[in-house]
């Protein structure tokens, strides 16, 4: 009989003096190999938490050959490593991670269901939902068509089911956009940016890779257009904007560069051939030297991120224009793609863009919503608008932001790693569960969401959430600087106190000066919501605060206090 104990974590106590059980060996006297091999046949999360156990299992459980049969087993198909470092264990997790979640409003079930898993799929990168479909991108570029169709159920009963049956649309895409409004109605076709081999010119030999946008019809996955571009330009990202007779697709090149070329959607599905010209977007040709990372558009707008978390706007409504800054002073009907900068704190990692308001979040977790709030969709607690962006300080380092027509939704983990789902904005139609009223603030939702879940989408009539983990690509929030927290220049040498290093006492006396030069009571209890969203508190310490002075305010019946005099 043999017990297998680890040298590293020492003998079992009283393991000599217990008679029977045979004389204790080493695990390490096993051929690594051997170890390796009967660990890869344990479920995913078994081997995570046998590598908890002690130094050597963490060692055997994280070695790349474990992996790799792992990830055979999970996905046959898959012959060939990808890149990065740890190629095995993160395709291995991909493809045991992957699941694509959907709770339609409607209906007498309010539960998540899970859509088809195509066995193809090398995890999910990003997804779409259409008029009638859902197209899903995995990470080795390959974009499945998930269909709905009429299925039989157990007890023998025809029913209408979504994201039941796959099956593969192209190969080597890099993205894919559609029309960017919110109702899926409007989804007619779907624009894919991929890479094709071309034939070489004539007195040459052998091929090479140039870049196209193939156009597909979301009904039935046809392709009716193609575009190919020059095999120098190499771009990552498409999205689109402007109406149906004037679709501008916008393209992000591999430097930064964003270029442009209108069609017209009308005209896709008549078999014809026409030149369309690629032309440099103003945001690149007025500011050259910005290097634009990633974009979002709706039907009337384009945000630009640069890679130096700067925000840059295109608004080209005034009505749009109106709802984001909340004045038309600056608008200019001539010029509509002249780029406007969003003035911000911090580095911006990502943002969500609704038809008239939108979310940033900044490298410190801090969530920044700006535009109109008629419904509370910016989750601010009341329902003014907002014309800059303004921070929701009960939200912190989100993993995923969504803005809708007029309701926002946020994808938060708590401090057991748990997900949740919140919501603000209208609930008309059941969009946000649990809530038919609506509500100005972010509050959360009855929706069970998956551990894994790292992206969502909300059409009139489901939501979606994207479950996925990708161990080379996680949000990395900075902790906030106490003084950039506070408002205030950071302590030079020399000053505050030994009793007090870090300048405690120097920043609650310029809080209460800035609470003294506020002219009114309420003023002041504005600033001091503001102070303790500062302050490094606990949540629930902060709730608690917040709570308090939105008693005393409701309390004060809006009388406010004049300016002190000299003697206070």
């Amino acid at each position: 009989m043999v017990k297998r104990t680890c040298p590293s974590c020492g003998p079992e106590p009283g393991g000599e003096e217990k008679k029977g059980r045979g004389i204790p060996i080493s695990v390490q006297l096993f051929p690594p190999e051997l170890v390796e091999h009967i660990i890869s046949f344990l479920p995913v999360r078994d081997v995570v938490t046998l590598g908890q156990t002690c130094r050597y299992f963490h060692q055997v459980c994280d070695a790349e050959g474990v992996w790799r049969h792992i990830c055979r087993r999970l996905s046959p198909r898959l012959r060939e490593q990808g890149p990065g470092i740890r190629p095995w264990k993160r395709a291995a997790i991909l493809n045991y991670t992957k699941g694509l979640y959907f709770q339609a409003f409607g209906g007498r079930r309010r539960c998540l269901n899970k859509s088809v898993a195509p066995l193809l799929a090398h995890g999910y990168r990003r997804f779409l939902p259409t008029k009638d479909h859902v197209f899903i991108l995995d990470y080795a570029g390959t974009l499945f068509f998930l269909k709905n169709a009429l299925v039989s159920s157990t007890l023998g009963q025809i029913q209408w089911k979504r994201a039941c049956r796959y099956v593969v649309l192209c190969r080597g895409a890099k993205d894919f956009a559609s029309d960017p409004r919110c109702d899926t109605v409007y989804r007619k076709y779907l624009y894919v940016l991929a890479t094709r081999e071309q034939l070489g010119v004539v007195g040459t030999t052998g091929s090479r890779t140039c870049d196209c946008v193939e156009v597909y019809l979301q009904s039935s996955g046809q392709r009716v257009f193609k575009m190919t571009f020059h095999h120098s330009m190499s771009f990552k990202q498409i999205v689109l904007v402007g109406q149906e007779t004037q679709r501008a697709l916008l393209l992000l090149t591999e430097e930064g560069k964003i270029y442009s070329l209108v069609v017209n959607e009308t005209q896709l599905d008549q078999p014809r051939s026409y030149t369309v010209q690629l032309a440099l977007r103003k945001v690149s040709r007025c500011l050259p030297h910005l290097r634009v990372a990633c974009m979002a558009s709706n039907q009337s707008s384009t945000l630009y991120i640069t890679d130096q978390g700067g925000v840059y706007f295109e608004v080209h409504t005034p009505g749009v224009y109106r709802d984001l800054f909340g004045t038309l002073q600056a608008f200019d009907p001539l010029d509509q793609q002249m780029p406007l900068a969003l003035s911000l704190p911090a580095k911006v990692l990502f943002c969500a863009l609704g038809y008239n308001h939108l979310g940033l979040v900044d490298e410190f977790g801090r969530i920044f919503m700006q535009g109109n709030n008629r419904y509370g969709q910016l989750g601010t607690g009341d329902k003014m608008d907002r014309g800059e962006p303004t921070q929701v300080y009960y939200l912190q380092r989100p993993i995923a932001l969504w803005c809708g027509l007029n309701h926002s939704l946020v994808l938060s983990q708590g401090a057991d790693f748990s997900k949740e789902l919140l919501g603000c904005g209208c609930g008309a139609g059941g969009r946000l569960p649990g809530w038919p009223k609506g509500s100005a603030s972010f509050v959360k939702l009855h929706v069970k969401v998956p551990q894994c879940a790292c992206s969502l989408c909300s059409t009139r009539e489901c939501l979606y959430i994207l479950s996925n983990h990708d161990i080379e690509h996680h949000l990395a929030y900075r902790d906030l600087p106490a003084s950039r927290g506070m408002g205030i220049p950071e302590p030079s040498l020399g000053t505050g106190t030994p009793q007090d290093p870090g300048g405690t006492a120097q920043a609650c006396e310029e809080y209460l000066s800035q609470i003294h030069s506020c002219p009114t009571l309420q003023d002041r209890m504005e600033k001091m919501k503001e102070i303790v969203g500062w302050m490094p508190l606990m949540a629930a310490q902060k709730d608690f605060f917040w709570e308090a002075l939105d008693m005393l305010q409701r309390a004060a019946g809006g009388v406010g206090a004049g300016p002190p005099g000299p003697e206070s």
